[in-house]
């Protein structure tokens, strides 16, 4: 079993490494469907899993000059309390019994969709943005968006785990049209590393993550990760982002019905 974790890791590490999205959605409902995993088990794995990632990604971005700390620190301000008061519902209203690990699998696959949607549509939406400039939100408003965003993505992420790669990204893209596509690659990753931490010990105080599991996941999503980034060059993005849109919608509808 804990040789099929490492293949797991590795495929998945590899898919991320040549689309730069999918961990989560395509982690989490790997170890409910595959591996039979509770969904509360394999939420809290899953954001214990992106902390550690999310971190090396945000020291290369660092170095890099490409994360906007200014809007990282606006995500925050929403999603920060809201994976607090999300971990303290989940808590409360009992995260292992047998209801809320149901509704938890239905949270995954509506996050699921959210990002199959971001996908598939990212382009679409950032050219309905940039057609007309008076769309775009301005100071204060912009900055209460931003922490509702993040309030959005702070709950969605501490209850499926799921949000904060590719549907980050393309909130990000919408308030912030003017970024470049490293600044928000840069940004996504860097607000989601206190928050998947926070979420993750959230779920760690509520027994809901598999330390072995864990680290299977990790020694295999390494390597997968390093090897997808260098095989990206040789695959079309349109091909890489299509075949991880037709997963993701299976992945969903298996998880509904």
């Amino acid at each position: 079993m804990l040789f099929s974790y490492i293949v797991s890791g590795f495929a998945v590490g590899l898919l991320v490494g040549m689309t730069g999205v999918g961990g989560g959605s395509l982690m989490t409902p790997l170890l409910t469907l595959l591996f039979g995993v509770p969904p509360s088990v394999a939420v809290g794995t899953d954001l214990a899993f992106a902390a550690i990632t999310k971190t090396a990604g945000t020291l290369t971005h660092r170095v890099r000059g490409t994360v906007r700390w200014d809007i990282v620190r606006h995500l925050c301000m929403g999603a920060l309390p809201a994976a607090v008061a999300a971990a303290l519902a989940l808590k409360h209203f009992g995260a292992l019994n047998a209801e809320i690990g149901q509704l938890i699998r239905y949270s995954i696959a509506g996050s699921v969709l959210l990002t199959v949607t971001a996908l598939l549509f990212r382009k679409q939406m950032m050219a309905w943005v940039n057609a007309k400039p008076s769309r775009q939100l301005h100071g204060a408003s912009l900055r209460t968006a931003t922490i509702g965003a993040g309030l959005v993505l702070g709950t969605l992420v501490t209850i499926s785990s799921i949000g904060a790669g590719a549907i980050g990204a393309t909130i990000l893209v919408m308030l912030y049209p003017k970024l470049s596509a490293a600044e928000v690659a840069g940004t996504d990753i860097a607000y989601a590393v206190p928050l998947t931490a926070i979420a993750a010990l959230g779920h760690w105080w509520l027994g809901s993550i598999n330390w072995t599991l864990l680290a299977s996941l990790l020694i295999g999503s390494v390597p997968g990760i390093v090897i997808g980034s260098m095989a990206a060059r040789a695959v079309p993005e349109r091909f890489l982002r299509a075949l991880l849109a037709v997963t993701l919608t299976a992945v969903a509808a298996k998880l509904i019905w």
